[in-house]
């Protein structure tokens, strides 16, 4: 525990899973140094809150409903609107890919669900003293939010292609994302508030940039991954 004299940081939640989130309050209220000033379901109702509160951290899921924003443009929104406030994401999505296309749209930390409770203690801490966080379990992952070295192309193999997220745009790498969790083209289409036509293009763009057929061959390099 903090010590209970220090300024306690005042965490704001976004998470439209209402146990999850429930849970992610619970385990905040046990430490001292941390007040949970909003949690919400929704973005809408967040930035709502935003309009008349600065918490310290926000602290956000990074794929919502899918009636929703997609998370890398709800990141940016974010530190668009408001860049002083660091952003901590919690997500399921645990792969290099999302972690480099969270930093890059306005992420200042990023830890699994699967973690520890100390390890959002400790995330929320970090993220609000000005430093980027990545939890243990995806630290070794981090490498390829740097910039890509193309000098050994050649060994690469096609798990390694499918986290080269410099060969992607943001957009398309949400579309693959969405593919992963199981959606159509037509609910992601009404997700993104886009045409079936143009989710389609997409798909199809980052399919050929990293050397794709079809959905089988994207699955069975996630499966390849683990």
């Amino acid at each position: 525990m903090s010590d209970t004299l220090s300024p306690r940081l005042r965490v704001m939640l976004l998470e439209d899973h209402i146990l999850v989130r429930r849970g992610m309050e619970l385990v905040l209220k046990h430490d001292y140094s941390v007040d949970v000033a909003g949690s919400f379901c929704t973005p809408r109702q967040l930035f709502e809150a935003l309009k008349q509160d600065q918490p310290d951290v926000i602290v956000t899921d990074y794929a919502l409903g899918a009636t929703e924003t997609d998370g890398a443009k709800l990141l940016r929104s974010l530190h668009l609107h408001h860049p002083h406030i660091p952003i901590l994401v919690v997500s399921s999505h645990c792969n290099a890919a999302t972690m480099a296309v969270a930093q890059r749209a306005g992420a200042h930390g990023f830890i699994g669900k699967t973690e520890h409770e100390s390890e959002l203690y400790v995330a929320i801490r970090a993220v609000a003293a000005g430093r980027t966080y990545f939890s243990r379990q995806l630290s070794d992952l981090a490498g390829p939010i740097n910039p890509i070295d193309r000098s050994d192309e050649s060994d690469k193999d096609l798990s390694d292609e499918l986290l080269d997220t410099a060969k992607l745009s943001a957009r398309e790498h949400e579309v693959l994302r969405c593919i992963l969790d199981g959606m159509s083209i037509k609910a992601i289409a009404q997700k993104f508030s886009r045409s079936v036509t143009t989710i389609s293009a997409q798909k199809h763009s980052a399919f050929r940039k990293l050397g794709l057929c079809n959905d089988h061959e994207l699955f069975k390099v996630r499966y390849q991954r683990g």
